[in-house]
């Protein structure tokens, strides 16, 4: 059904350079895929950066506040400036490095009452039709690895990572992880292709004795092209399960917002028994 979506979907209409509709929102997942590879990379290069920059300090979790020191001493006007910039200066780098790592969940958080208000009801399917999705990337993909061969470079690539960033991205913010696991999709392209591989060495056997070389011929580029789809499929298969570990594909929306309520819960309790042991009379204590 996948397959026959594939190529019917055309039959609605293509755009001037030959896309169909489903070819253009293939792209417009990759491109909110690698908005979100951008961001993880402007992170990581942050991370990087504060992480030379504070090497020098042997103790993240405990800082000596230099203001304080200078103070003791009655040093100079100039030294306790200095020292107050040195404080503000390791406080950015800590922070820094210690928050704001959860960009991904941020923007979870941000666009998921979005995407599941009733005004995007239609997107409460979206799950369906990733499989049709998969099979039209991995047929561009070929096409694009193709490429690399011929003298026209234009458009070729041998990788693609926004595609399945995406598609892990825009399910969960729809919270249908469990609903697209239901489909079993990978699992039943792998048993397709391997189940015709197999008719195909079959008959490749009977057709051995015939000497039939044409016919032959014909059967080893069909299994070179099963072998070559099923590799595409298991890449993306392995690039959709390590996408998803950004997003703690393991919870659904209900279990997160149960564990936020709980730390909630968990950090008044904690506010009111500090406050209690404050108000307590010293001699009690």
């Amino acid at each position: 059904r996948s397959s026959d979506l594939n190529r019917g979907i055309r039959k609605l209409g293509i755009s001037p350079d030959g896309q169909s509709y489903l070819d253009q929102f293939r792209q417009l997942i990759s491109q909110i895929g690698n908005a979100m590879g951008y961001v993880r990379m402007i992170r990581s290069g942050g991370l990087h950066c504060c992480s030379n920059a504070i090497r020098f300090v042997p103790d993240l979790e405990d800082i000596v506040n230099f203001e304080e020191l200078v103070k003791e001493d009655g040093l100079s006007e100039e030294t306790l400036n200095a020292a107050r910039h040195l404080d503000a200066v390791l406080g950015d780098l800590t922070r820094n490095c210690a928050e704001g790592t959860e960009y991904f969940k941020m923007l979870v958080e941000v666009f998921a009452p979005e995407f599941r208000s009733a005004k995007n009801m239609h997107l409460r399917h979206f799950y369906s039709i990733v499989p049709p999705l998969t099979l039209n990337f991995v047929e561009h993909s070929i096409g694009c690895k193709e490429k690399l061969n011929k003298k026209n470079k234009f458009g070729a690539a041998f990788t693609d990572d926004g595609f399945a960033m995406g598609v892990a991205y825009i399910l969960k913010l729809l919270d249908q992880y469990q609903e697209f696991d239901s489909l079993h999709w990978f699992q039943s392209v792998r048993e397709k292709y391997l189940k015709e591989k197999k008719a195909v060495v079959k008959q490749q056997n009977i057709q051995s004795t015939n000497q039939d070389e044409k016919l032959l011929q014909t059967m080893n580029l069909t299994q070179k092209r099963l072998d070559v789809y099923l590799q595409e499929f298991e890449l993306l298969y392995f690039s959709l399960s390590s996408a998803r570990i950004f997003f703690r594909a393991d919870k659904t929306a209900a279990e997160e917002h149960q564990e936020k309520r709980e730390e909630e819960t968990a950090k008044t309790s904690n506010g009111d028994m500090s406050n209690i042991s404050s108000s307590m009379d010293p001699g009690v204590k």
